[in-house]
């Protein structure tokens, strides 16, 4: 009999996820393995491999859609030997009550016998974008405008712009007296709002700012800022990298992760995360690293830092961040974590306090490395300081626990022949 293809959980904090693209057309045969489906989730784009083998039968949500529920059927796929037989096929879009075609996300696959699949719920009509000509406008939104019959016609005639008019009526409905105002002070009784473009929020972006929110709204966060000589590490880094030739660049960025692992190692009662009922002390040591992305914020892991050299994080650092930026890192690239760094230092930012992403008990806000006067034996000097902030959560780490972690963090940043060890 036909094999329902379930939208799968590809996270555990997946609860919908985008359908970005069909590898496989009707029709087509697959074997256990293959990728059928690219899936967008909240943190990267993933390929779906089927589990069965088979031939596509129908698809019932088409590439492109968004917000369709984990366990939702997305296709049909008969097995081997089984005859084809339309047993169920896409509705049309729907239409709201005046008629007008609902957006992409709020399509509904039409009842069968066997399957019965309904999307999210169409946005509100103050979400869908049209032109002047009532055509849609990609990403756009045009607002409304109410008005009296009498001022609409009176505007046409003066030839004024009547979308740009302010209204002063009940509920900033336009009236006779705003055309009159506009066609006698000039600009008078325009509106003074500017243009905006709309952008749906993506899969990735919804999940994000609903995690953030929960984060600074549940965590009790308190934050430690302490400044460290970056002189030696400096020395240090460009006499490694001198040898290095044309491979691969040490970058601060990696003394940081190994320098943060070690200190973790030292102080491990601040490598914990949060549980209902528990403290959960981690035996492994794995360095979420925030990266910047063009679809949003990611934090792929370089598991076991505090075992592996400047070379080999700097070469994994590497390829997750190529991976990242291109959408493509696997679950387990970006899934776990027992410590986060997000560094800003590449823009010139001096401090920042960064929100702790859960169920971590801390994130290290890494700021740039700039020359400043300092006091040594007391006398003037200049030095290379580099402000490092964590931001903690205090149902599960205390002040004294995160200082040590910081003081032990300066240590080996400032005394960086202990970091290659």
């Amino acid at each position: 009999m036909p094999i329902q293809i379930l939208m799968p959980a590809l996270s555990p904090t997946m609860t919908d996820g985008s359908l970005g693209k069909w590898v496989k057309k009707e029709g087509d045969r697959v074997r256990s393995g293959d990728v059928i489906a690219e899936i967008e989730t909240d943190k990267a784009t993933v390929e779906f491999e089927a589990v069965n083998e088979g031939t596509i039968e129908k698809i019932l949500v088409p590439e492109g859609t968004q917000f369709v529920a984990v366990n939702t059927p997305i296709a049909i796929m008969l097995a081997p030997g089984e005859a084809r037989s339309g047993v169920v096929a896409i509705g049309e879009p729907a239409a709201d009550s005046e008629g007008t075609p609902l957006t992409k996300e709020a399509k509904s696959i039409a009842p069968s016998a066997s399957v019965s699949v309904t999307l999210a719920p169409a946005p509100s009509a103050t979400h869908t974008a049209t032109t002047a000509t009532g055509l849609p406008a990609s990403g756009k939104s045009i607002r409304r405008v109410f008005s009296s019959p009498l001022a609409r016609r009176v505007a046409k005639q003066a030839g004024i712009d009547f979308e740009r008019l302010t209204g002063s009526g009940p509920n900033g409905r336009v009236i006779l007296i705003d055309v009159e105002n506009a066609k006698a002070g000039g600009n008078r009784g325009l509106r003074t709002t500017a243009a905006f473009e709309e952008i749906p929020l993506s899969n990735f972006r919804r999940v994000t700012a609903r995690r953030l929110t929960e984060a600074t709204q549940m965590i009790p966060h308190f934050y430690l800022s302490i400044d460290v000589a970056m002189d030696r590490l400096l020395a240090l880094r460009a006499e490694i990298n001198t040898s290095l030739e044309r491979k691969g660049k040490i970058s601060i960025n990696d003394f940081v992760i190994r320098g943060a692992a070690l200190a973790l190692r030292k102080v491990p009662a601040a490598n914990v995360s949060f549980a209902e009922k528990a403290i959960r002390l981690h035996t492994d040591v794995d360095i979420s690293v925030a990266v910047a992305t063009p679809h949003g914020l990611v934090t792929p892991i370089i598991r076991g830092a505090d075992c592996k050299g400047l070379a080999q994080i700097s070469s994994e650092m590497r390829a997750l961040v190529a991976r990242a930026r291109a959408n493509k890192l696997k679950p387990v690239e970006f899934q776990g974590g027992t410590f986060s760094i997000s560094n800003l230092g590449m823009y010139g930012i001096r401090q920042f306090q960064a929100i702790i992403n859960p169920p971590q008990g801390c994130v290290l806000a890494v700021g740039v490395g700039e020359e400043r006067p300092v006091v040594r034996n007391g006398a003037l000097a200049i030095s290379t300081q580099m402000c490092c902030t964590l931001s903690v959560d205090h149902r599960i780490i205390d002040g004294a626990i995160a200082a040590e972690f910081l003081q032990a963090l300066r240590t080996l940043i400032e005394e960086p022949d202990s970091i290659l060890a």
